[in-house]
């Protein structure tokens, strides 16, 4: 097979400004320099033109296209804005009375730009091979199953909630995505075009590995990936729809003591148990505080957090009542209690009841909690609550002793499932060659070239 094309989505606004970089083509005419265009009567304004579509294609596959107030690391603690450059058609379209930019390029150039987005390319070959490999991997899947999706004509698998009274269980995952292959944010893979320049030694490794997938009984692998899974990886089904994946699986990250790499399962965890495991700090591939390491694997911004590995986050009794009602939109009034109804084998709660003087009520799944406790995003769900009470806890009316304090001890950083970003990049360090990589996160696969 040749080599395919990606569609990104890389934003949405009323009126997108770029820069064309030299010549392009659009509606039959050579045009660069700076363009505006406008949402307008359902349309697209350019040039005192109304169109539906627009598409403006490189005269030289060399060129590029620099869009401006791009946001990035949406609903983030470093979210921000910039300028940022790409290779390749831009595509604009309108979607939800905005205009969408989507960026259209062979697969191989936008991996270049994923793993050089993703992490500094001073990591090891080893750890960006594997990377190119997962992050293959896991987009060809997405596009596989987009394609297999519009062909069913199945709209409910668009829909990833499920809600009634007392509780809302959601998932996030590309499946949101209608309108093109995966957007350019940390809801499907970092993608910054050739903003952030690439190094020899990331195309050293796009090269090498030019085309291969990870297999699981000759289908593409979904190869999720997070930062630092806490030392224990999580299912796929903990995170998002009720499938199981056999090759993404709760395991240990560590070797065994005699060098070998652990691939046992891990089994169900109870409550007792997550306490235990969380309140401790074990050994891991990610339990890492080398510097050279983590500046490999995390660019500036993400650096700007220290503590992933254990961490813990606290919440005053008004704080956390404001928080949630306002991120969950009903009222709760003063919060008694957050009890996990459900953990998967990696500690992470997958389901969460809230307690408060007014109503009990359930959410799931992990980033739906995540989203609910955080003004941004909690670093995992692999957490326990420690209670705090004072002299003004209890409320003679209610005859109901309300915590003053919530302390949050938490696990990790990401969903946890698939590869861990920071044990990879210590496995390459510590001299693991990327096939080993693979499968000690990805048990059961192979690495097959696609073309």
């Amino acid at each position: 097979m040749n080599q395919p094309e990606v569609s990104v989505g890389i934003v949405d606004a009323q009126e997108i400004r770029f820069h064309l970089n030299g010549k392009y083509q659009a509606k039959g005419i050579t045009v660069y320099g700076e363009q505006i265009v406008k949402y307008e009567e359902g349309g697209i304004r350019w040039n005192d033109m109304l169109y539906q579509e627009l598409a403006f294609t490189p005269h030289e596959d060399e060129l590029s296209f620099s869009l401006f107030e791009v946001t990035i690391g949406i609903n983030f603690h470093w979210e921000r804005k910039e300028t940022q450059t790409f290779k390749g058609t831009l595509r604009l379209i309108v979607n939800d009375e905005k205009l969408c930019a989507i960026n259209v390029l062979p697969v191989e150039e936008y991996l270049v730009s994923v793993i050089s987005s993703e992490m500094s390319a001073t990591a090891s070959l080893e750890f960006l091979k594997a990377h190119a490999v997962i992050s293959r991997s896991w987009l060809m899947a997405q596009m596989e199953k987009r394609k297999h999706l519009e062909k069913k004509h199945d709209s409910d698998a668009f829909f990833s909630f499920k809600k009634s009274d007392n509780q809302l269980i959601r998932w996030y995952d590309r499946e949101d995505h209608t309108l093109f292959d995966v957007c350019a944010d940390d809801h499907c893979q970092r993608y910054q075009g050739i903003t952030r320049a690439s190094s020899p030694h990331v195309r050293q490794a796009i090269t090498e590995t030019c085309g291969q997938v990870l297999k699981y009984q000759h289908e593409i692998c979904d190869a999720r990936f997070s930062k630092c899974c806490g030392g224990i990886t999580e299912e796929f089904e903990t995170c998002w729809e009720d499938v199981h994946k056999p090759y993404l699986i709760a395991k240990k990250d560590l070797a065994t003591k005699t060098g070998e790499l652990d691939n046992t399962s891990m089994p169900e965890m109870s409550e007792d148990e997550a306490q235990r495991w969380i309140l401790l700090s074990p050994s891991a591939f990610c339990n890492t505080q080398n510097k050279r390491i983590l500046s490999q694997i995390l660019n500036h911004y993400d650096q700007e957090t220290s503590d992933f590995y254990r961490w813990t986050v606290e919440y005053t009794q008004d704080q956390l009542s404001e928080l949630i009602s306002r991120k969950l939109k009903m009222s709760f009034g003063k919060i008694l209690n957050l009890i996990p109804l459900h953990r998967g084998k990696s500690g992470r709660i997958s389901m969460l009841r809230i307690e408060g003087s007014e109503r009990n009520f359930t959410i799931g799944k992990e980033l739906e909690i995540r989203r609910a406790l955080s003004e941004t995003h909690l670093f995992s769900s692999a957490f326990v609550v420690e209670r705090q009470f004072d002299a003004d806890s209890y409320e003679i009316d209610s005859n109901i002793e309300f915590p003053s304090r919530f302390i949050l001890h938490g696990a990790g950083w990401g969903h946890g499932v698939g590869l861990c970003q920071i044990g990879a990049a210590v496995m390459g360090d510590q001299g693991y060659t990327y096939d080993q990589i693979l499968h000690h996160y990805y048990p059961g696969t192979d690495i097959e070239r696609m073309y």
